[in-house]
């Protein structure tokens, strides 16, 4: 599972996806949007066009799939019901990965129901270079006995782990960065899949500069 606004999906969402799946040997990657992101105002473009552009994005990108599963249901957009559902999905014995950014790994003892994360899934975080600076007290006790140093240590068990993780191309894309060029009218060529691209050109999308961080 790689959750996210996606607001718009540009290549280093895409990149991550590609590259989780080959170092894990994971059967398939599902990219979810979040309906109603708990932790961010309400993304300027709704739902439905996010994961519209998504799919555009994914394209026929083997194992690799937009999962409409937190647009089905009402409320906040929490993970943890999330992993609920794909866990009744593949059964007792499978083994789940949740992705998360480095950002996003340093708040998650503030996310709803954390340690219900590790009752469902393994944790994979997305390392950036400074990830050597020290974690916050509660995250700490949070990871406490659950960190992990190997691919073949995490996918050991079906939930319960965290591995850090430096996937190969890093890319330093980020989503406000795409939509403050968006609403000047700047060149976005690169950053964006061309078909992505095309479809916020066509549909007037991002025109306004939303310039929170997501």
């Amino acid at each position: 599972m790689l959750g996210g606004t996606f607001d718009p999906v540009h290549l280093g969402h895409l990149r991550t996806a590609v590259e989780l799946r080959e170092v894990l040997g994971l059967h398939g990657v599902h990219m979810i949007p979040a309906a109603q992101p708990p932790l961010r105002d309400q993304p300027q473009v709704s739902p439905e066009q996010r994961l519209a552009l998504l799919r555009l994005g994914i394209g026929d990108t083997p194992g690799v799939v937009a999962d409409p599963l937190e647009l089905e249901r009402a409320g906040p957009s929490y993970s943890a019901d999330t992993l609920a559902v794909l866990r009744r999905r593949y059964g007792n014995d499978a083994c789940l990965v949740m992705a998360l950014g480095h950002d996003a790994f340093l708040k998650l003892a503030g996310w709803h129901e954390p340690e219900r994360l590790f009752e469902l899934a393994n944790l994979v975080v997305v390392d950036r270079p400074d990830h050597g600076s020290p974690l916050p007290p509660a995250l700490r006790t949070l990871l406490a006995g659950r960190e992990v140093e190997s691919v073949e240590a995490l996918m050991a068990r079906p939930y319960g782990r965290l591995l850090r993780l430096c996937l190969p191309s890093r890319m330093a894309i980020s989503a406000t960065f795409v939509r403050e060029r968006l609403a000047r009218g700047g060149s976005v060529r690169y950053l964006l899949a061309e078909a992505v691209e095309a479809e916020i050109q066509a549909k007037g999308l991002y025109l306004q500069c939303d310039c929170r961080e997501g």
